[in-house]
C-alpha cells in the first residue's frame, strides 16, 4: 500500500473507523465484524438466533391503542 499512497510510518493499519483491515499481497481485505459483534453485546442480543427475515411475513401491523412507551435512545441506537 505504500507503494501506491504516501502514508507514515506508524506501523500496520488494523482497525480504523469500525472496519477491520488485513493487508495481504493481492489485496486488502475489508471487515466489519468486531463493530457487529460489539453492535450485538451492547443490545444484549449475542445469543440471539439468526434468521433470513427478520419479522414474520404473515402478520399485520396495526396501531398501538395501548400507547406502550418506548425507550427512544435504545431504539435511536438501534437504527443509527
Amino acid at each position: 500500500m505504500q507503494g501506491e499512497f504516501e502514508m507514515s510510518m506508524m506501523g500496520e493499519l488494523n482497525y480504523f473507523l469500525g472496519l477491520q483491515i488485513k493487508q495481504l499481497n493481492h489485496g486488502t481485505f475489508l471487515s466489519q465484524t468486531k463493530y457487529c459483534k460489539e453492535l450485538l453485546k451492547k443490545f444484549d442480543m449475542e445469543n440471539y438466533k439468526e434468521i433470513s427475515t427478520p419479522m414474520a411475513t404473515n402478520c399485520y401491523l396495526d396501531s398501538d391503542e395501548k400507547r406502550t412507551s418506548v425507550d427512544q435512545t435504545k431504539y435511536k441506537g438501534l437504527i443509527d
